[in-house]
């Protein structure tokens, strides 16, 4: 089924099982789907249908959720927004930004609380690459903007999500100079509008060419790994380790060593204590590359362990698809996800 096909219905919750709500009349609707339940609207997502009987795994406390209530399902999956403004930015697994609820004075996040994840109404100075009548198709690069002191972010055509191909097309008029998160900044001749910022699916991985083979030694700034456990570029490795014995320092130090441009560093089921250690420490790191401030070219992904099961695991796709959003500008990428065993 594409993502298209995907259609907004509504049902009733006929039980609820700690963070987990069945729910009835939502003939049709498809594993994976979005849904607000109950009165306060909590996110769920479909994770098995049976029958009449459709089971969604909720990403926010359950208490007070009643038989009865009403689901509304979204009819479509669980995405975030990518664009400018996702570094130095803190997020939970659904992708609300808790940097901005707490400048807000939201010490807590309140159950069906719905914000963007990216401020809409920043501005901007976008670049052009591109003029009118340049053909483009989807990854072409049409402009740039600063997003931090030490990273350009490059605006691209963005991926079609459907599967079903997303034609090129020729541009019409572009923007330069100061535009809002919500402006289109470039217009296609067939009406086609393209902006600052796209969604994605993030049980979706992002289209490439091809993959590169695994030839170039990602350095991680510690000789005793890159001598005796090397890592590639592209690869994958697992540190695993008891409680206390330096996996988050060791983490830290190939954030802030390691050759890599971004860092996206997920917390996953981690406990509170040690997330408000990670928040606190990760901003104060100089980036011994730029002289600034390590956040200033990092994400992170909080989710601790009191979250629901969900939670955590929609944490991992969120970081991920951050991570592959950068990859696609050229920039190398430290994905780091503390831990994955939660």
């Amino acid at each position: 089924m594409q993502y298209s096909d995907l259609k907004e219905m509504r049902g009733v919750i006929c039980g609820v099982a700690g963070p987990t709500v069945v729910a009835t009349g939502l003939d049709g609707i498809a594993l994976h789907t979005v849904c607000l339940a109950g009165r306060a609207g909590l996110l769920a997502e479909v994770i098995r249908i049976q029958g009449a009987l459709a089971t969604l795994q909720v990403y926010e406390d359950t208490t007070g959720l009643s038989v009865g209530e009403e689901v509304y399902s979204l009819g479509r999956p669980l995405t975030v927004i990518l664009g400018p403004g996702l570094l130095t930015g803190t997020f939970d697994g659904i992708q609300r930004p808790l940097d901005r609820l707490k400048s807000a004075g939201a010490d807590f996040i309140a159950k069906g609380l719905k914000i963007s994840a990216l401020d809409m109404e920043r501005q901007w100075e976008f670049t052009p690459t591109k003029k009118p009548g340049d053909f483009i198709a989807p990854g072409s690069v049409i402009g740039t903007v600063q997003e931090t002191r030490c990273i350009v972010h490059h605006v691209a055509f963005p991926p079609e999500i459907n599967g079903t191909g997303n034609a090129g097309g020729v541009i019409k008029e572009i923007k330069s100079g100061q535009v809002k998160g919500r402006e289109a900044v470039c217009l296609l001749e067939d009406g086609r509008e393209i902006g600052l910022y796209h969604e994605w699916p993030v049980r979706r991985p992002r289209p490439f060419n091809k993959k590169l083979s695994l030839h170039v030694p990602f350095a991680t700034g510690q000789r005793v790994f890159d001598t005796l456990f090397p890592v590639a570029e592209g690869g994958i490795a697992i540190m695993p380790g008891g409680f206390g014995t330096g996996k988050t320092v060791v983490e830290q130090t190939i954030a802030k060593l390691g050759n890599s441009e971004i860092v996206v560093y997920i917390g996953c089921g981690e406990r509170g204590n040690e997330m408000t250690e990670i928040l606190s420490d990760f901003p104060a790191l100089l980036d011994l590359r730029t002289g600034l401030p390590l956040s200033e070219r990092t994400v992170i992904v909080v989710n601790t362990s009191n979250m629901p099961v969900a939670a955590r695991e929609a944490s991992i796709f969120t970081g991920i698809t951050i991570a592959e959003y950068y990859r696609d500008m050229g920039y190398g990428v430290a994905l780091l996800a503390d831990s994955i065993s939660r």
